[in-house]
């Protein structure tokens, strides 16, 4: 079977896509629930109540373990797990990183979740943790490639064969990866090793990961960022082009009585109320909840509906087109989630290129708003502009406007433009009133860009006391300040 992933809406580099396999089609962005084949907190079959398309098991694990070995032999890894829908295995990479070794070759595992009837396989790779030596990170990447390739030779048809992406924290070495794996041809590009730099809240380092991958390969390849599974983050891995998501994270917070939320995670004995609105804590208290005999399965089961819910709010804000708002709104959860963002807007170059030209409403949500890929494509289109004569830029109407042969709109972060496109986007932002430092810094770069391209045209500039700045007096030598 061939894999075919369609990219139906985007949105920053974000995307709702469908991925066939060969028991059913999935629709992007989700996530994988983590199924414990020895210990199940919630059924498989149960799953798709929750939201669930497709699970994610170890096939590592069902090897080693005799009952389950002959079982998915005999029955199939489908009938084992109870679930009728596309099911993705891990090969035991994960034991690897833990333990150092594996009682299996690439090989043996590979060709194991083609007889249990894996719709997405994953070869023996080897996940080199941040922050090794270089010498290690090639020499450990040097094997996965070797054993990728090996392993797209195994199989052709049927189960869909991931190429997980290794590099430790070298971006330049995920760039490199990525570009080899590419040209190999795989179905699924996992991003592994990531779960240390997620653990430690190492986010902008995460950013940087990502983005080093995607640009090594095809943009329209699907991606599963491996181990994330707090839905606090899952907008941010969207928006830089994250697909595939899985997490174990509902039933290990649940088992240390954790209660997660979109925003981050509580302790459910410090909680006096429950914040959410799911089946499980709409029918019941904090203290009910605390003190129920079947606590960790009703947390788990929260978590679960948490992180579907945050699914389908990213969806729809990649179908509306405000995606980067809701990032904006996430990532101030945490600080460090903050510097992420920082970091994704250091690299609005390349976002750009992915974001679409055009969408709804232009939010302006904070100071990190004037580094979105927006104003960056329209800093550089100053020059399509065709002006002559003289020319008023002003923030509000006034009775001179027929005085000048152009009128353009002063809107920070944006800076001057025809009034003639006030109502489109992006110029139809919504901000705040009084615009803050850099906002106004942007706006007055490009304001400054634009005269410099039309030095023939006498300007005139309109300048309201809210938008006071230190770029005022390089523009009172270019223009007439009124």
């Amino acid at each position: 079977m061939t894999s075919r992933f369609e990219i139906l809406h985007k949105d920053a580099a974000g995307r709702i896509g469908k991925l066939t396999t060969a028991h059913g089609v999935v629709e992007t962005p989700t996530v994988m629930p983590v199924i414990n084949p020895n210990i199940q907190t919630i059924k498989p079959s149960e799953m798709r109540d929750f939201g669930a398309q497709m699970l994610i098991t170890n096939s590592y694990i069902i090897y080693r373990k005799e009952e389950l070995r002959e079982k998915a032999l005999k029955d199939g890894l489908h009938s084992l797990l109870d679930f009728d829908g596309p099911i993705m295995t891990d090969s035991g990479s994960f034991q690897l990183s833990v333990y150092g070794e594996v009682e299996v070759s690439n090989e043996q595992i590979v060709e194991f979740q083609q007889k249990i009837g894996s719709d997405i396989g994953v070869p023996l790779d080897i996940p080199t943790p941040p922050n090794v030596t270089r010498e290690q990170a090639e020499s450990e990447l040097e094997t996965t490639i070797q054993r990728l390739k090996a392993a797209r030779d195994l199989v052709k048809d049927g189960m869909l064969l991931a190429g997980p992406v290794q590099g430790s924290s070298y971006p330049d070495l995920r760039e490199q990866c990525a570009s080899t794996l590419s040209k190999v041809g795989f179905d699924v590009y996992p991003f592994g090793a990531v779960v240390p730099l997620m653990e430690t809240y190492r986010y902008a380092d995460l950013v940087d990961v990502i983005i080093a991958a995607k640009k090594g390969l095809d943009p329209s390849a699907p991606v599963h960022l491996f181990g994330a599974g707090h839905p606090m983050m899952f907008a941010l891995a969207v928006s830089l082009g994250c697909d595939l998501f899985d997490s174990a994270a509902y039933a290990l917070y649940a088992k240390d009585r954790r209660y997660i939320t979109t925003t981050g995670t509580y302790h459910v004995d410090k909680l006096q109320y429950l914040p959410c609105s799911c089946p499980i804590c709409v029918s019941r208290t904090a203290e009910q909840l605390k003190k129920a005999s079947n606590c960790q399965d009703l947390l788990a089961r929260h978590n679960l509906y948490v992180t579907f819910e945050e699914i389908r709010h990213i969806k729809q804000s990649i179908k509306e087109g405000n995606l980067l708002e809701l990032v904006e709104q996430r990532c101030r959860a945490h600080p460090r989630l903050l510097s992420a963002l920082k970091q994704m807007y250091r690299y609005s170059d390349w976002l750009e290129q992915h974001d679409p030209a055009s969408k709804s409403t232009f939010f302006y949500c904070g100071p990190e708003s004037s580094k979105r890929p927006e104003i960056l494509r329209f800093s550089r289109r100053l020059d399509r502009f065709s002006l002559k004569g003289k020319a008023l830029i002003r923030a509000s109407p006034t009775r001179i406007d027929s005085e000048f042969d152009h009128v353009l709109i002063f809107r920070p972060p944006f800076g001057a433009f025809p009034q003639e496109l006030s109502e489109i986007y992006p110029f139809n932002t919504e901000s705040v009133h009084n615009p803050d430092y850099e906002s106004l810094e942007e706006a007055y770069m490009n304001v400054l860009e634009l005269i410099g391209l039309n030095p023939h045209v006498e300007f005139t500039f309109m300048i309201a006391d809210r938008f006071e700045h230190p770029l005022i007096e390089k523009l009172k030598h270019l223009a007439t300040i009124i």
